[in-house]
């Protein structure tokens, strides 16, 4: 028995190091013979690396189904028998961990209701101690790296040494192509602060349905993301949570098939040379384009001393409005999208505000 266990955890321990790394499964745990047919489907692709399952479900409302609890973890020990696939579920307390590694869950994961509330994550970092298992974490809902940072961070003092990042997608006023909006920039930003660390994507909170999972994969994939975590049903339209945004384990393994799986770097020294040049151009236009925002700055500045002087508010909607739509139509043809162009001058103009307001009140 103890070397059972023993072979199993060093599997959890390949796996958890393998790259990308591919997490399955249903979204919740509803029956056991829904989970073990699941598994047992998601074991038969040999794409599958983890199965996931959720045991215990966070809801936005009171009334929806908040998962079968402590009850279902047999139903995973037993389908981590069946088919050799480590185990990961989500936890948000510290009696939920216990009763996880009761279980021999082999994975951990602290949701993104649960990242947003420091006293949630530290409960759960408190149970920790003490304990040699991988956890991820999960992007909170809002955008807030510093309270994502600050999951990790005290995750980490409790003693965790295997520690990975999920990128689920953050809810956004105004969204409406996904659940949950990517913001790719704030994925990128937490991977900058955190090099080594792994991050895997989760399309499926962010896709909110299954027509777009591939294209929100590949992204990640080009992004250089670490895995992916997708749910899987063996009857999706079925499931009693988030169907529409689960697919049958036969469409995932065809989902992982028509992913190119691009590599971070190649041994190639005509590829380097190219890429050095090509690097070494940006570079200088970078440069330049910090020149010509310094000058525009000084003339923001002299704008600001003429409305100083005449008592004229610094913000100018009319202004700023005729500065998008010339934007507009003069980034168009040079194949500047309309959104960029409008946080690119959504950030100038703050910047230009900024040197107004210190003139102002000087």
């Amino acid at each position: 028995m103890q070397t059972i266990e023993s072979d199993m955890k060093s599997i959890a321990q390949e796996k958890w190091a393998k790259r990308p790394l591919i997490i399955s499964g249903p979204c919740s745990a509803e029956t056991e013979e829904q989970l073990l047919e699941t598994a047992k489907h998601l074991a038969d692709t040999g794409k599958v690396d983890m199965l996931r399952a959720g045991i215990w479900k966070p809801r936005t409302k009171p009334g929806m189904f908040e998962g079968v609890g402590a009850k279902g973890l047999p139903w995973l020990l037993q389908a981590k028998k069946m088919t050799g696939l480590p185990t990961t579920v989500e936890v948000a307390t510290g009696k939920q961990v216990q009763d996880a590694l009761t279980f021999d869950v082999d994975v951990l994961w602290i949701g993104a209701r649960t990242t947003v509330n420091p006293f949630s994550v530290q409960e759960v970092a408190d149970a920790l101690r003490g304990v040699d298992i991988p956890v991820l974490i999960k992007n909170p809902i809002n955008p807030d790296l510093e309270l994502w940072n600050g999951a990790v961070e005290r995750v980490a003092r409790a003693g965790v040494k295997q520690i990975g990042l999920i990128h689920r997608g953050f809810s956004s006023y105004g969204n409406t192509e996904y659940r949950n909006a990517p913001m790719w920039h704030l994925a990128i930003e937490m991977k900058r602060k955190n090099p080594g660390m792994m991050i895997i994507n989760d399309p499926s909170h962010i896709s909110g349905r299954r027509d777009i999972l591939l294209d929100v994969a590949q992204k990640a994939i080009d992004l250089d993301f670490d895995g992916l975590m997708i749910e899987s049903h063996i009857d999706p339209d079925k499931a009693w949570s988030d169907a529409k945004q689960q697919v049958t384990p036969e469409r995932l393994a065809e989902i992982l098939s028509e992913i190119v799986w691009r590599k971070e770097d190649v041994s190639s020294e005509l590829f380097h040379a190219a890429l050095d040049k090509l690097r070494e151009q940006i570079n200088h236009i970078d440069d330049e384009l910090m020149q010509l925002l310094g000058q525009r700055m000084k003339i923001a500045d002299k704008i600001g001393e003429y409305k100083k002087n005449n008592n004229v508010t610094i913000l100018q909607t009319n202004r700023w409005n005729q500065i998008l739509e010339r934007a507009f139509q003069k980034g168009s043809p040079l194949g500047l999208s309309n959104e960029f162009i409008t946080k690119y001058l959504d950030a100038v103009h703050m910047e230009s505000i900024n040197h107004q307001n210190k003139i102002m009140n000087d």
